[in-house]
């Protein structure tokens, strides 16, 4: 099991580092990619109720360290967001890609969404924010669309490896 535990960890940590590098490349012309739904919806389909919880709140760990936001939202947000999908997860085919990115397609758009209301609460011109705000949830979800297939298969490859591990040594 903690094998699981660190082979997930090292995906999540994988696309941190991908989406990490690609905003850093996109803020040069001021857009920003959010694929948080990602960091969940795996984890809530596939793994244990409580294993999954723990990578959830790992990687709103990992993404508070370098956001703009106060430092615990993400955890909370992913961590909510597992809940709802883990509690649904027995009335949808958990192992179907196309479920699958439905799921993380739906999940976006709420995370952006209430990250974007947390981030202009206080800011005085709400008005220039949400044109801005609505391309990239655009960019984010045709992100997910692009990337997630490939990051659901690495994943599912990667317990698949696992469990090829455990049954061979015994």
């Amino acid at each position: 099991m903690k094998r699981q535990w660190l082979l997930t960890f090292l995906s999540l940590f994988l696309l941190w580092v991908i989406v990490t590098q690609l905003n850093h490349y996109l803020s040069a012309w001021h857009m920003y990619v959010f694929a948080g739904a990602l960091y969940v919806t795996f984890t809530a389909l596939r793994l244990p109720a409580r294993g999954g919880l723990l990578m959830c709140a790992v990687a709103g760990l990992l993404c508070d360290a370098n956001s703009a936001v106060p430092f615990g939202t993400h955890l909370l947000l992913f961590t909510t967001a597992h809940a709802l999908i883990s509690k649904a997860h027995h009335r949808i085919p958990a192992s179907d890609p196309t479920t699958q990115l439905v799921v993380a397609l739906i999940a976006n758009f709420v995370l952006y969404t209430v990250l974007a209301v947390i981030m202009t609460v206080k800011a005085p011109l709400l008005g220039n924010l949400w044109p801005r705000m609505l391309f990239d949830l655009l960019l984010s979800q045709l992100f997910i669309v692009l990337v997630g297939p490939w990051y659901f298969s690495l994943q599912s490859r990667i317990l698949l490896l696992d469990r090829f591990a455990m049954r061979s040594r015994f």
